[in-house]
């Protein structure tokens, strides 16, 4: 990044997770599974669900209102607001327009932003990057879904993987030396149809075909989806450090997207980094999309597990196919 540019970092963290957890063990009563296999293979005990009342921008909202107070910011000082989601509350008005008349933030801009598990980093680098250049002086970037509405609870093989939740940052300018110096991004959307939500756009709108044929769920392609994650989040990981003029040798925290453990394991084999240098939190909330990498920062931040001057490393990966990855000094 140009070194002319005013520091960017985070100033305040929230998250919010629903109450209702469905635990290996209810979903054993559900269909035919076990809680051994579950763990073995993917890492996760457990999963938020969110209550048939909340939406994806009501579980946004209470992450919003955690980092808003973190950061000792008014809700109508808030100048932009990026969600980052792939189960917006509907297809318009955007859920971070529905957030921003929540919170009362009228001077706020608003947009969703769909980039899958990515879409946090994503929002991260598009927020910084207005803050930057002087366009806004402040950000609130939410990662944010509702997965439990887009899956299929008679599928073995994806149900047991995904939860709900929300977290949140606000980002402001921050000391000299200190915030975001580096991101990387990526896509290889030849790999789109490995993970996908088939209807319910314009290419297969609703109806009772779509409905019928179970369209309207989280599709995907476990074993390539494996293979294209363990791939990026090592090129991912090295071109960022990269960026940064940094090694892995350099990172004091790592906090990859909960996905699965047997792919942060992966990571952390090339990066050669003790678990004690890893947030892991996929067997409390399984893969939160958008939620999971926010989820995880803001974990590591309750529990002092960073302290100024601490590089942070963050990176992603999910459908489109995307990947992102940050370095940021705490």
């Amino acid at each position: 990044m140009n070194t002319h540019l005013r520091p960017v970092g985070v100033i305040g963290t929230g998250k919010y997770v629903p109450e209702r957890i469905l635990t290996n063990q209810d979903m054993e009563k559900m269909m035919d599974t076990n809680d051994e296999w579950i763990v073995s293979r993917t890492g996760i005990r457990e999963r938020h669900i969110a209550a048939a009342e909340q939406a994806t921008s009501d579980l946004a909202y209470e992450a919003a209102k955690a980092a808003a107070a973190s950061a000792g910011i008014k809700h109508e000082d808030i100048e932009l607001i990026i969600v980052a989601t792939v189960t917006p509350d509907s297809a318009f008005p955007s859920t971070a327009c529905i957030l921003q008349d929540k919170l009362g933030a009228k001077g706020a801009a608003a947009f969703d932003l769909s980039a899958a598990c990515s879409g946090f980093v994503y929002g991260l680098a598009t927020a910084t990057s207005l803050i930057q250049t002087g366009m806004y002086n402040n950000a609130l970037v939410i990662g944010a879904d509702c997965l439990s509405r887009i899956t299929d609870y008679t599928d073995r093989n994806t149900s047991v993987l995904f939860g709900d939740g929300a977290g949140a940052v606000i980002l402001g300018e921050v000391p000299e030396g200190r915030g975001f110096k580096s991101f990387d991004l990526g896509a290889e959307g030849a790999g789109g149809p490995l993970l996908n939500l088939q209807a319910g756009g314009s290419r297969l709108p609703a109806s009772e075909e779509t409905v019928a044929n179970k369209q309207h769920y989280i599709y995907m392609n476990g074993r390539e989806v494996f293979k294209f994650a363990v791939r990026v989040m090592g090129t991912a990981t090295i071109d960022v450090l990269a960026k940064a003029g940094l090694g892995k040798e350099d990172v004091d925290l790592f906090i990859p997207h909960q996905a699965n453990i047997r792919i942060i394991q992966s990571a952390m084999q090339r990066l050669d980094l003790p678990e004690e240098k890893v947030v892991i939190n996929v067997d409390k909330y399984a893969n939160t999309s958008a939620a999971s990498i926010p989820l995880a920062l803001v974990e590591a931040a309750e529990e002092g597990r960073m302290k100024p001057g601490d590089k942070v490393l963050m990176v992603g990966f999910g459908g489109g196919l995307t990947w992102g990855a940050s370095v940021l000094v705490w």
